[in-house]
């Protein structure tokens, strides 16, 4: 599989990778093989040939959200590094969907450009970002994005719009339907000013430094929010705070952060995620979702 893949010249092949690597969480397997393709048609190209193979694969941003079974994966990891297109017109930015959100956020947040500020903390990629509607302090992608390209099922691209997108809490249309790539995205800003969004961003930096275990490997908040209430306060209630799972361990910054503290594997967090969820149905009739993604 891997040299017909390598003879399709379609961009960067690597064999036997660790997804230790690619991961936020540093935990993972092996994966057959990772590929970069270099554009669009070198995607189209590789992706027909797996669907024609029946070869298992899975697109991946940042990993900065995904858990990696420490199995080894036997298939592809597709990665669109080189979807990194940027034009910037006006408030209207397109921008490709492998481009770094965070790196976006701050270099959009110097020109005096506004509305992507939530995001400046937040270590995904575009393409990822949009797939699970990522947002912070009271914001989120869709309120910014206006269209995506896609490549459809079907391998035929498509131009998305804010409606189709289906925005809701950390879900989208995308993340419903994963057969379909986001390729690039259109988005619409607001002209700011330059300084002042650049003072937020520090003192939201600093706000970060603070609450959050920044020194530790994690995939950011483990579950999503409960209606009118916040997910840290009710495993901070419980005593979840220090609770440690193997190497895994509830963040006794923040209670909605589980990190990788010695050496922690896949069993060791996706247990102490379900110990979690029965406990906060136990005692609050809660059934807490998680964010993530687990990946086996």
């Amino acid at each position: 599989m891997i040299e017909e893949i390598k003879k399709l010249k379609i961009g960067k092949v690597l064999e036997k990778v660790s997804m230790k690597e690619y991961t936020t969480y540093q935990i993972g397997g092996i994966v057959d093989a990772m590929v970069f393709p270099k554009d669009k048609d070198g995607l189209i190209t590789l992706l027909r040939y797996l669907k024609e193979k029946s070869i298992r694969y899975k697109i991946l941003g940042n990993g900065s959200n995904v858990i990696f079974t420490d199995q080894d994966y036997h298939g592809v990891i597709i990665k669109l590094d080189a979807f990194e297109e940027l034009s910037i017109e006006d408030t209207t930015v397109h921008v490709g969907a492998g481009y770094s959100l965070m790196r976006l956020a701050i270099k959009l947040s110097k020109m005096g450009l506004s509305g992507l500020e939530f995001a400046a903390g937040i270590p995904g990629s575009v393409g990822g970002a949009i797939f699970m509607n990522a947002g912070a302090y009271l914001s989120d992608m869709g309120y910014i994005v206006k269209e995506i390209e896609v490549l459809t099922p079907d391998l035929e691209t498509k131009v998305l719009y804010n409606n189709d997108l289906d925005f809701h809490y950390r879900t989208s249309f995308l993340k419903k339907n994963p057969e379909y790539i986001c390729l690039s995205a259109t988005m619409v800003l607001k002209r700011g000013n330059a300084k002042e969004i650049m003072e937020v961003l520090e003192n939201r930096k600093q706000r970060r430094l603070l609450s959050q275990p920044l020194e530790y490997p994690s995939a950011g908040s483990v579950f999503r929010n409960p209606k009118d209430d916040y997910a840290g306060r009710l495993l901070e209630e419980l005593g979840f705070k220090g609770k440690m799972q193997g190497g895994a361990q509830v963040s006794e910054k923040h209670a909605n952060f589980i990190i990788n503290k010695e050496n922690a594997s896949y069993e060791d967090v996706r247990t102490l995620i379900e110990n979690i969820q029965k406990e906060v149905l136990k005692e609050y009739k809660i059934e807490l979702v998680v964010e993530q993604e687990f990946v086996e």
